[in-house]
């Protein structure tokens, strides 16, 4: 389930440059219910984007807006309301590593799924169904 975070250059503080993406992470395993299952937590990651403030743009002005983008298979987050409550704790996440002048309204996150059958790791392409399997059969059992 990989993140993709997109900040212009100045908008994270220098600690939020190393932690948002492991934040993140930790958030979308706790929020599955997923925290010590040894299938899911090794495909939860991300890549963090720097760009220079003038390469960013909305509405066709330069504005540096911090997006965060959250690609995952069908199973994952799937009500509207996992979707809204996974948003707004991203963007809290996001808020703790942003500079004091950087908006939290310029905080954005876009959840996206890939289609039945093409979520892929390790060379192997997952349905649902079989996420659901290789998720069940690492379980942690207490």
């Amino acid at each position: 389930m990989p993140f993709t975070v997109i900040a212009p250059r100045g908008v994270l503080t220098h600690t939020g440059e190393g932690r948002l993406i492991p934040d993140l992470v930790e958030a979308l395993i706790e929020t599955s219910g997923l925290t010590g299952n040894t299938f899911f937590t090794p495909v939860v990651g991300g890549h963090l984007h720097i760009l220079e403030p003038e390469h960013v743009y909305t509405g066709g002005l330069n504005r540096p807006v911090l997006l965060i983008e959250l690609k995952l298979p069908g199973i994952g987050l799937p009500t509207p309301g996992d979707r809204a409550d996974f948003i707004a704790t991203a963007t809290a996440i996001a808020a703790q590593h942003i500079t004091p002048a950087h908006p939290v309204d310029d905080i954005w996150v876009n959840i996206s799924y890939a289609a039945e059958g093409g979520w892929g790791v390790g060379g192997v392409a997952y349905t649902d169904e079989a996420l659901r399997s290789a998720i069940s059969a690492a379980a942690v059992t207490s």
